[in-house]
């Protein structure tokens, strides 16, 4: 999979200072989302059996939740991947939990995993209390020791993204965690790219090319053991309601970290996050 140099269509996504950057670098892994349908040479669909975190969907693999689109809507360049969030009261998991919600979630588990690089996506999110879209990364293996980089999450306040890393001492309820608030005009319903430089002895995370957040391996290791030095597959996931919503928002009705007001706009088919492209180089 590894290239030295960047496509075409690549530089073309990229601007600015990123393509400065990213072309001085070996490609690792590259999608634009431009095919008809989920490439899965690159990407594996996971199927809910039962949630974690108290969350409120079930995962599908199925096109209404994972599909593309074509060009340059809603502001993407050459097509984007779409996570679509539907209401579907009495859905059954094949273990027989029931759920009212279904959404999207894929992973490069064993079709791409890497050691040490520059991870970033181009994202364009919805917002509305406990819509809890990420972009992230994990080792294989037990959780937390394991490993995850969480390069952006947000729970549905549209004004802030968060970071943080969980692993063996400093899982949960993270003390290696960080707020970014946008600039004033913007906010997750805008395109951004969301970044991490990871290397043997820190993480650098970025927003639209600006470090927000470091954490070095001194810092984690006053909590526990590094665990970062072993290969990660990148995930991409629309999650609604559960713990990290519900310890910011404080809801438990009509559902468990998600809002009423979310939950209409999940009904009306307008919960959606966007992915132009992923990129992985080293």
């Amino acid at each position: 999979m590894k290239n030295s140099i960047l496509s075409l269509t690549a530089l073309l996504l990229l601007s600015g200072a990123a393509v400065a950057q990213q072309t001085k670098k070996d490609t690792v892994f590259f999608d634009d989302f431009n095919s008809k349908t989920l490439n899965r040479n690159k990407w594996n669909v996971e199927i809910t059996g039962n949630t974690v975190n108290n969350e409120q969907q079930a995962y599908v693999d199925s096109a209404a939740t994972i599909y593309m689109i074509k060009g340059n809507l809603e502001g993407a360049k050459n097509g984007a991947l779409v996570l679509k969030a539907l209401y579907k009261p009495g859905h059954a998991s094949k273990e027989g939990k029931k759920y009212d919600f279904v959404s999207g979630r894929i992973n490069t588990r064993d079709k791409m995993m890497f050691t040490y690089g520059s991870a970033s996506a181009r994202i364009k999110l919805a917002d509305g209390a406990g819509l809890w879209p990420a972009f992230w990364a994990l080792g294989k293996g037990d959780w937390p020791d394991c490993g995850e980089i969480d390069v952006m999450e947000t729970v549905g306040d549209g004004s802030w993204i968060s970071n943080a890393l969980h692993g063996p001492g400093y899982f949960g309820d993270t003390p290696l965690a960080h707020r970014e608030p946008f600039k004033k005009g913007t906010d997750v319903t805008k395109w951004h790219v969301y970044s991490v430089d990871w290397t043997a002895s820190n993480l650098i995370f970025k927003l639209d090319g600006k470090v927000i957040y470091t954490v070095t391996k001194p810092m984690v290791e006053k909590y526990g053991r590094w665990a970062f030095d072993n290969p990660k597959f990148l995930i991409l996931n629309f999650a609604l309601g559960g713990g990290y919503p519900n310890g910011v928002n404080k809801i438990t009705k009509p559902y468990f970290g998600l809002s009423q007001s979310s939950v209409n706009k999940i009904k009306a088919g307008n919960a959606r996050v966007y992915v132009d492209w992923v990129l992985v180089t080293r």
